[in-house]
């Protein structure tokens, strides 16, 4: 939330002399799709490509009633969820490292803003990649990327669906396409929807709308025109999260997931604007090169606004809810806030037979970010009750400056497939980076601008063991840039930190024999710690690192009318080097070490297109606090799900009826540290969801 900066003010007038430490079911379709758009290497199957990255189709998002970023954490066990509340953006972790909004996001492999409700009705694919970017991205997290794939003209396309899930949301879909032209030359395709949002949640209803258009133009042999666009709307009151009351963890039996504590009398929707185009242009060129030119400009339009809890200055806690069930809250308005992302990238690709056979790619991107964030109001507002139950009154003056962002880069990269032998290859890559950030504050204080300049390398060796199966091992780094908040209660504010260069090992093994597919993926990542550490004031320093070792697993297996899918992630997460001994050791907030997802799905052999699927889900404790001082339980979930396919002459029907969380189960689902606060979301109730598909 745009509030970051005042939360972190509070929390560290409150902390003074303490010092804080400042991811359903599982669908491996790798052995069929090209990991190109993830990871940019083109034609490489992830079955054998060195890194681990995951793909949900089109079918497991419509199969997993996945409307929104964030339940894509129920198709893999290497995500977790990460401050996902129902009403604002999503986002998650992957192993252990939660995204960043700003830089972990790609669509059609061109960084975007993923500070919005990211509209799903025209993508064909979510492509996850698993560990540290700096060979697909200049600047990002180190946990991976993710990347949306828009849908695109595929010939005739015609087809409608109905959606319903409990308490009363609805929605309904178009998607229609052709060809058209001597040899079919022009493609296009339209997909529009509308939602009614009704969620089990109380104080939560609102809307989602959206409508896009993708063409392309075959020019001439080897010379391709692509043109995309999309806009969309989401207006839904959000849903803050409980907390701590005072040093307890509160029992998540007794408390009702349906209590949305933003439900005051003058609450208003958070309300998502955004508008998204692109132009790409390919064409091939003498000698098996082949060009390509992408830009992309996206555009976004926010009003923030929520009744937020946060913190007890009743009892001089500002980073939980007071013991007696109360808490401070907040009038939070900010209204108006735009974003704005461009970027342009340019490549040059083709083959070579030197010393072995090469694929290979160059080119530059370039690209820019900017936010302007308008007068915000954070006032309080009285005190509110977990119960739900409170009203007070609303404060929505505007009297909190803020500060407009702007970022600029130039990216220039390499990668090559090197094809040693027809069994081993060697996989380089490298991107060099020049990077300017300015922060102009509103408030008077002095503009923060800086400029910093890095490379990331990346290596690989994959070696074909028979056919069927393939090992591999890789190095590579990221990159963060971050600074130090303009705020007066910092000693150093406004400071630009050295460039935080992190690196991962890993190396796996994966298996591809048709019926059965598998994979078993070890890494080590270690990540610099940008940390605050407060006297009188507080100083932002680089102290020590994060170091996140772990085991994936995952499988497919089909057999006759049974299939069984999953996947399990074993983390070790720590904080390690830091100048004080006693924080050493710690685990990182809201990362359970253990998670699971399996299903198991059976086709009615006395009726064909029928199918049954139980998916169960598993994710073991997290810790709430920084110091480690207060946890939260494991927890496991079981969903049911039936889908019959029709045919009906020229008309192909799919319905689809599912039932999330069957046995009602409570417990806290995560435990977010977020704006210095502890915060705890409760695993939605039992939720059923019906949908039918009409493909004509």
């Amino acid at each position: 939330m745009a509030f970051r900066s005042i939360a972190l003010a509070i929390a560290a007038c409150a902390t003074a002399g303490h010092a804080q430490d400042g991811a359903q079911t599982v669908t491996v379709t790798g052995r069929t799709v090209p990991s190109a758009d993830v990871a940019g290497f083109d034609d490489v199957p992830l079955s054998r490509a060195p890194f681990a990255a995951t793909t949900l189709g089109a079918g497991a998002i419509k199969d997993g009633g996945i409307t929104q970023l964030a339940a894509g954490t129920r198709l893999d066990a290497g995500l977790s969820d990460a401050y996902n509340s129902e009403g604002y953006w999503s986002n998650f972790t992957i192993r252990g490292f939660t995204l960043d909004p700003r830089a972990n996001v790609r669509r059609d492999g061109l960084p975007i803003n993923a500070e919005t409700a990211l509209w799903l009705g025209n993508k064909q694919s979510i492509d996850i990649l698993k560990g540290t970017s700096g060979l697909q991205s200049g600047t990002s997290a180190p946990g991976g990327l993710v990347n949306l794939l828009v849908k695109r003209p595929v010939g005739t396309v015609r087809s409608a669906a109905l959606d319903w899930q409990s308490a009363g949301s609805v929605g309904a879909s178009v998607d229609i396409g052709d060809r058209a032209g001597p040899q079919d030359a022009v493609g296009w395709r339209i997909n529009a929807s509308h939602e009614r949002l009704d969620p089990l949640l109380r104080s939560a209803r609102g809307t989602r709308d959206g409508v896009a258009f993708a063409g392309d133009w075959r020019i001439a042999p080897g010379s391709l025109l692509e043109a995309e666009f999309e806009i969309n709307r989401q207006s839904q009151p959000s849903q803050p999260g409980f907390s701590l009351l005072g040093s307890t963890v509160p029992d998540a039996r007794g408390v009702d997931p349906r209590i949305n504590l933003n439900n005051q009398p003058w609450s208003t929707p958070v309300v998502f604007n955004g508008r998204t185009a692109s132009l790409r242009w390919t064409q091939a060129l003498a000698g098996g090169l082949q060009f390509k030119a992408h830009a992309m400009t996206q555009r976004l339009r926010s009003d923030d606004r929520v009744a937020f809890p946060f913190g007890c200055s009743a009892e001089g806690a500002f980073d939980r809810y007071c013991s007696d069930g109360t808490f401070d809250f907040y009038d939070y308005r900010s209204d108006n806030e735009r974003r704005r992302s461009d970027a342009l990238d340019l490549s040059l690709g083709g083959a070579a037979g030197w010393m072995g056979a090469h694929r290979y790619a160059v080119g530059v991107l370039t690209s820019r970010q900017e936010t302007r964030n308008p007068k915000q109001a954070f006032n309080s507002a009285g005190t509110g009750t977990i119960d739900g139950l409170s009203v007070v009154p609303p404060d929505p003056t505007p009297t909190t400056d803020t500060a407009d962002r702007d970022e600029r880069s130039v990216e220039l990269y390499a990668r090559d497939q090197w094809a040693l032998t027809p069994q081993s290859s060697l996989w380089l890559g490298l991107r060099h980076t020049r990077l300017s950030r300015t922060s102009l504050p509103k408030d008077g204080n002095p503009p923060t601008d800086y400029n910093q300049s890095f490379t990331t390398p990346w290596l690989a060796v994959s070696h074909r063991l028979g056919e069927q199966a393939t090992a591999y091992a890789s190095w590579g780094q990221g990159i963060e840039s971050t600074v130090v908040p303009n705020l007066p209660t910092f000693a150093n504010p406004g400071l630009a930190l050295p460039a935080l260069k992190s690196r991962q090992l890993e190396a796996g093994l994966k298996g591809d024999s048709g019926d059965i597919g598998w994979s078993l993926v070890a890494f080590d990542i270690k990540r610099p710690l940008a940390t605050d550490i407060c006297a009188a004031l507080c100083e932002r320093v680089i102290d020590g690192e994060q170091r996140h070792r772990g085991v994936e697993a995952a499988g497919e297996l089909r057999l006759g009318s049974w299939s069984l899918q999953g996947s399990g992630t074993a983390l070790r997460a720590r904080r390690e080097g830091a100048t004080s001994a006693a924080v050493n050791g710690l685990r990182p907030p809201n990362v359970p070490e253990r998670s699971l997802r399996a299903q198991v799905g059976y086709q009615l052999p006395q009726w064909p297109g029928a199918s049954l699927t139980a998916a169960v889900a598993y994710e073991g404790p997290r810790d709430v606090l920084p110091d480690n001082s207060a946890t939260i339980g494991s927890w496991s979930r079981l969903d049911l799900a039936a889908r019959v396919v029709q045919r009906l002459d020229t008309t192909t029907l799919t319905w689809r009826l599912g039932v999330d969380n069957v046995a009602d189960r409570r417990a806290w689902k995560e435990a977010p540290y977020q704006f210095a606060h502890a915060y705890l979301f409760p695993m939605p109730p039992r939720t059923w969801r019906a949908s039918v598909h009409a493909a004509f």
